[in-house]
């Protein structure tokens, strides 16, 4: 019989946070959070109710209580939450943060767009007339407001966020996907030194297939692109790369540390298509997703180089980001949506524990806050959930944790692996 894997798998919830750090006024928000418990007192308010008892059961309910959701009385994970030590409140950070990484500056942000001296190497570097947008925007109300001009004209969409973001949408018939592409990479060597945001992004969209919808255009999802910049320090991913560990991600993981210490990376539409593949990762069908099981042309640094590597390692990191509960219903402070894809995923999540081994742990977390029932559309400064299951290991309270990095240490530990020039040492929890 063959030997089975020793497992990590850290399982992202994104945006999910659990009550405001003691600095959020720092970051610009006058009032405290909560994205969960918001999220849990609007369903039981209007009635609707939340349905997520792998999570209950997991904890989740036990790390800040909240009136009507009454705690597990026997959770079977530990449970706890983690302050963030990066002054920031983004997708990179927070993952660098989980990682071990420290940023060593401020990423830019453009709540008034981007400024003129920007948008004219834009267009210079595009070969393009024109510019449409240049302002903060959601995605959905952009393709409303600007798809129209866009076909007419064939300017790029250029557009930031909340975040330390530069994207570019176009329609993929009018910009196909290459030149899109390409148009971020051109951008992404501008946006340098002072003006150097965490991501670029590629957001191509087309007509929408759904005629009865009222939108004429959709995103397409799958087609999305970041180009992050490069972590501003080693990795606990380029670590496990050294010992020959398997990395694979799921999402926009590889993308969010520039292909740096994730060789691997199996895209997804949407959450519920990440956790089944993750799913079928974890029975061991790789042979499934062996296009995507290939070194990345993104891919930077040492470790595994192909799927017979990963068939036959011993160990294995899995890292999957479920980014619906931010980009779909936490900007756009839609808590009905965001109980909605947490129902989801615990659905899931269940068939997932029941693979699980006495060789597999389980760190489920998120990156940041957004409080879907907040003033405005930006993430929110909180604490984020800290969940730890193994079948061997008894469950116990975690406290509060000084950084996200106690998730990246835990991973060491497991693997019984040490690094001392990880530049946050977090404390393993395991």
């Amino acid at each position: 019989m063959k030997k089975l894997k020793k497992r990590a798998i850290i399982f992202i919830i994104d945006a999910l946070g659990i009550g405001s750090m003691p600095d959020f006024k720092e970051f610009d928000e006058e009032k405290e959070s909560n994205t969960f418990t918001s999220t849990v007192l609007h369903c039981l308010k209007s009635k609707r109710g939340i349905n997520i008892p792998t999570l209950r059961k997991l904890g989740l309910g036990n790390i800040s209580p909240i009136e009507g959701f009454s705690p597990e009385a026997q959770p079977i994970a530990s449970f706890g939450k983690m302050a963030e030590l990066n002054k920031a409140k983004d997708t990179i950070t927070g993952h660098w943060e989980m990682a071990g990484i420290k940023t060593t500056n401020a990423f830019p942000y453009y709540p008034n767009g981007f400024p003129p001296e920007i948008i004219e190497k834009l267009k210079t570097a595009f070969n393009v007339k024109g510019i449409l947008c240049n302002l903060p925007y959601s995605g959905t109300e952009l393709l409303k407001d600007c798809g129209e001009e866009h076909i007419k004209t064939g300017y790029p969409i250029i557009y930031t966020s909340a975040d330390s973001v530069l994207q570019i949408a176009a329609h993929s018939s009018v910009v196909p996907l290459g030149t899109l592409y390409q148009w971020c990479k051109e951008a992404r060597e501008i946006m340098r030194g002072e003006h150097e945001v965490a991501r670029i992004i590629a957001r191509p969209f087309t007509d929408n297939p759904d005629k009865n919808s009222e939108l004429k255009f959709s995103r397409q999802n799958d087609k999305r692109h970041d180009y992050a910049v490069l972590p501003h320090g080693k990795s606990i991913l380029e670590t496990l790369g050294e010992k020959d560990i398997p990395v694979i991600g799921f999402g926009k993981i590889q993308d969010i540390f520039a292909g740096v210490g994730v060789p691997f990376n199996i895209h997804t539409k949407n959450n519920i298509d990440g956790l089944e593949k993750l799913t079928d990762i974890l029975k061991g069908n790789y042979m499934n997703h062996e296009s995507e099981l290939i070194h990345s042309s993104s891919f930077s640094g040492k470790g595994v180089e192909n799927i017979d590597q990963i068939l036959n390692s011993e160990k294995e990191l899995l890292f999957i980001n479920l980014v619906e509960t931010d980009a779909n219903y936490g900007h756009r402070r839609d808590p009905d949506g965001f109980a909605q894809a947490l129902e989801d995923i615990d659905i899931r999540l269940a068939k997932i524990l029941e693979l699980l081994t006495e060789d597999d742990l389980l760190l489920i977390s998120a990156d940041h806050g957004c409080d879907p029932t907040a003033a405005g559309t930006d993430h929110t400064r909180e604490y984020v959930p800290l969940l730890l299951y193994a079948k061997g290991l008894t469950p116990r309270e975690l406290g509060t944790r000084n950084s996200f990095a106690d998730i990246g240490t835990s991973v060491l530990k497991w693997f019984e692996i040490e690094d001392s020039e990880i530049p946050i040492q977090g404390e393993p929890c395991v």
